[in-house]
Formats: structure tokens, C-alpha cells, sequence
């Protein structure tokens, strides 16, 4: 179900079939985007067709296809970058612009809270974003019916399993997914649906996991 008290754009761009978000507040009309990895001179138009204005930007991971647009944005608007501490290094950004995440924050846009949930295991620094409680924004940690590689430098498919069964699975049913990429043949989801139909998150132990990601 849409979120009436949030502007919530689902944008893909690049030849990777991105998602790109733009996350903003309706009354005071700021707008945040998450993950400006393509195509920036798209995401602004985008940003000021729908009458908003960026004042923050977040990274879900460092992988280039999320972040090669940064350094372009930045010098179109100045706008702090939210990027956990464990990714931070791996992007080259002027330190006045990093806003470096641990887990836990809440991060206001406008009044729209945006939650930060440390998820490691596609890289060491993903974070998924809970919008208004009602919208996660997964990056490549969860995808509809499938999950992020674990196999890239910094992948960790221990800390994966981790991150979908004791955080993400534990999000309430209602919970609206919204991927990093368009890798299924729905643009959204819902932790509900996850949990009945992905098979990553029906795997009941760390151990199978591990099997099932051929890790054991």
C-alpha cells in the first residue's frame, strides 16, 4: 500500500537495472536519494519535476554500480552522504560530505524518519533503510525471492544469514520491499511475501545456509 506521508520514487537507471529511490517529505518538500549510481542528470530532473529539493543523499553499499554517480552529484548539490563506517573507506569523497553510520540511527528527511539497519554479508558496511516504517529500501542485501552474492570481496555469507534471519525476517509482514535491482518480474515486495516465497529466508539454520551457498 502506498505511504501517503511520504514521497517514495522507485527510478531504475544504468545498464544494471538499478534501482535508485528518492525518499522525501511532502510538506516541507525535501528529498533525499539512495544510491545515485547512474544517470545523475535524471535524478535531479526527476527530483525538481516533482517539486522537491535534495538535501541528503544515502549509500546501501560502496559497490560502484550504487555510488559512481556521487562525485556528479556533489557537484551539482551539496548534500550530505550517509554510508555505514565498515564502506566509508571504499568511497572517495570529500570527508565534509560523509556521514558515517554505525546501525541503529534514524535519520530525519524533513519529518519522514528513515531508520538505518546495519546488514553485512554482501559487503561488510550494507544497510538497509526502513522508511516511515512501512518502506525498506534493501540495497543488494535482500532481493524479491532472492538474496545479494556473497561471493565478491568483503562478502561474508555467515554474516548474510545473519542479517536476513535475526533482522530483516523479524520485520514485521507489512513491511514493503523495495530492491536494489530489478532482478524479478514485480518492482516491490513484502517481508510477508519473502518469508513465504524466498527460499533464502526459509533456510532454518546458519549451517544450511552455508550449504545451500556451497560456503560449507
Amino acid at each position: 500500500m502506498p505511504d501517503a506521508a511520504v514521497y517514495l520514487k522507485q527510478l531504475e537507471l544504468g545498464p544494471m537495472q538499478n534501482f535508485i529511490y528518492l525518499i522525501g517529505d511532502p510538506d516541507s518538500r525535501e528529498a533525499a536519494v539512495v544510491d545515485p549510481g547512474w544517470e545523475v542528470p535524471a535524478i535531479l530532473a526527476a527530483v525538481k519535476r516533482d517539486g522537491f529539493r535534495l538535501t541528503k543523499a544515502f549509500v546501501t553499499h560502496h559497490h560502484f554500480d550504487h555510488v559512481m554517480g556521487l562525485v556528479e552529484l556533489l557537484k551539482a548539490v551539496e548534500v550530505p552522504v550517509f554510508v555505514h563506517r565498515h564502506d566509508a573507506p571504499m568511497l572517495t569523497l570529500p570527508p565534509a560530505a560523509l556521514r558515517v553510520t554505525s546501525g541503529g540511527e534514524t535519520v530525519q528527511v524533513g519529518r519522514v524518519p528513515v531508520a538505518i539497519l546495519h546488514t553485512p554479508g554482501h559487503t561488510p558496511g550494507s544497510q538497509c533503510l526502513l522508511v516511515n516504517n512501512r518502506s525498506l529500501l534493501t540495497g543488494d542485501t535482500l532481493f524479491i525471492r532472492a538474496c545479494g552474492r556473497w561471493d565478491l570481496p568483503g562478502g561474508d555469507p555467515a554474516q548474510l544469514y545473519e542479517s536476513l534471519a535475526n533482522t530483516l525476517k523479524r520485520l514485521p509482514d507489512e513491511i514493503v520491499v523495495c530492491p536494489g535491482h530489478h532482478y524479478a518480474d514485480a518492482l516491490t515486495s513484502t517481508i510477508g511475501e519473502e518469508k513465504r516465497t524466498n527460499p533464502f529466508l526459509q533456510l532454518p539454520t546458519v549451517e544450511e545456509f552455508l550449504r545451500v551457498a556451497g560456503a560449507s
